[in-house]
């Protein structure tokens, strides 16, 4: 197993963002992985629950507002938020822009940012555009991430 990889991470349009797989749970023996994220603000996903991995919360630049079940955190540059797995959850990017890392254990969310990800042709954010909410979706579902409400649903 290698350390370090002399290839650059795709970039990658996740839905409304960008990012970039650094660390591929194949790397890891399905350990953990590491997906770095940059999003616009007001990016908020959907409500959602990762059945199968605790998925941490890392704030690289800007200001994120994590939602929890009765509370809310907002996460500056060097904050750390850890979301337990079965707990539901979302996001919101207060600042101009953001970018956080994602931290998983075990490893499986970066196959779930691939499926519904397109190549970028360059790092820049994302144009507006539309999504396949259901592939979205099944992709979810298939990824063990559980979709609970549309964006701007916050946990109760």
């Amino acid at each position: 197993m290698s350390t370090s990889t002399a290839t650059e991470p795709q970039t990658l349009w996740f839905i409304d963002t960008v990012a970039r797989v650094l660390v591929d749970g194949e790397e890891t023996n399905g350990n953990y992985s590491v997906v770095d994220s940059v999003g616009p603000q007001g990016n908020m996903p959907p409500l959602h629950v990762h059945e199968r991995e605790d998925e941490v919360f890392h704030v690289v630049e800007g200001q994120l507002t994590v939602f929890l079940p009765g509370e809310q955190v907002e996460l500056n540059v060097g904050d750390t938020l850890r979301a337990p797995r079965g707990v539901p959850h979302t996001y919101r990017v207060e600042s101009d822009t953001c970018r956080w890392l994602v931290f998983c254990q075990p490893a499986g969310f970066e196959e779930f940012v691939r499926a519904v990800s397109e190549p970028a042709p360059s790092s820049e954010l994302p144009p507006d555009r539309s999504h396949d909410l259901d592939a979205i979706a099944a992709a979810a579902a298939a990824a063990g991430i559980e979709l609970l409400g549309p964006p701007g649903a916050l946990p109760a």
